[in-house]
């Protein structure tokens, strides 16, 4: 396992590579992460949707869900969130700000577009028909609840989510095995998912399914709250700046610590 040292240093070497991808393939590779996440997401609310205690449902969503971390990670895939640690490079001279933003864009497009299209399959390829409709039920009220949210609470629940998610992705560059940074993962992303934090990249997919499924008569009628407003502003916008801060809170502490002034010779 590698100190948190060596991973800063490392991450210098990485965070430039991500930042200066060719942008064909940081959008190929974000598309796939989002699609990871929201796969994850989809496999969350089947298994643990005809869970009559609401407790247990919670553990066993998120039980399953840092799957979706572990392919973004083991792929080699971009995620908006983990990227935040971007900021690491920036603070130390090895990045310019255009480039930061470049990758965060392009990668928060890639990955809004790949979480949709599960989305839009889960849907319209009936797989939220299973237990009689009880996914379907599920996902749009989970999506309903996303959208009516505070701007505060979304805020700050995305700060604690995306807090906990770079700790994973930071955790992981430590190991050196594929069994070691799945072990490194597994527990800050099952906390945020059971704490009920909020990740703006998961919401794409939660809130965007919760959408499509609006439109099939079969599933259920329109849920309060539940508009592509509530979506984008109500839900996305203040999740997307929590995350951005929780995430950069991480790379600024590790950056401080150990990257702030040049080694002396």
């Amino acid at each position: 396992m590698l100190t948190s040292k060596e991973i800063a240093e490392n991450y210098l070497v990485l965070g430039r590579k991500k930042a200066q991808a060719p942008l064909g393939r940081l959008l190929v590779l974000s598309m796939l992460a989002g699609a990871f996440i929201a796969l994850a997401g989809a496999v969350s609310t089947t298994a643990s949707c005809t869970v009559e205690n609401s407790s247990l449902a919670k553990v066993v969503s998120a039980c399953l869900f840092p799957g979706g971390l572990a392919l973004v990670i083991l792929a080699g895939t971009e995620l908006f969130t983990g990227n935040c640690l971007l900021v690491v490079p920036l603070l130390r001279g090895e990045l310019r700000l255009r480039e930061v933003l470049r990758s965060w864009v392009t990668v928060y497009l890639g990955n809004f577009a790949g979480a949709l299209l599960v989305a839009a399959v889960c849907v319209w390829g009936h797989q939220l028909d299973l237990f009689s409709g009880k996914l379907a039920a599920a996902t749009i009220s989970t999506a309903a609840a996303k959208c009516t949210l505070s701007f505060g609470d979304a805020f700050f629940r995305g700060v604690a989510c995306n807090f906990l998610v770079c700790m994973a992705v930071w955790l992981a560059m430590g190991a050196k095995s594929a069994g070691g940074k799945l072990a490194a993962l597994y527990f800050p992303v099952l906390f945020f998912v059971l704490c009920g934090f909020e990740h703006s990249i998961a919401n794409m997919y939660y809130i965007g399914a919760g959408l499509f499924a609006q439109t099939v008569p079969a599933y259920a009628a329109p849920a309060a709250g539940l508009t592509v407003g509530g979506f984008l502003l109500g839900n996305l916008l203040p999740v997307t700046l929590g995350n951005m801060a929780g995430g950069m809170l991480v790379g600024v502490a590790f950056w401080f610590c150990w990257l702030r002034e040049p080694e002396k010779g």
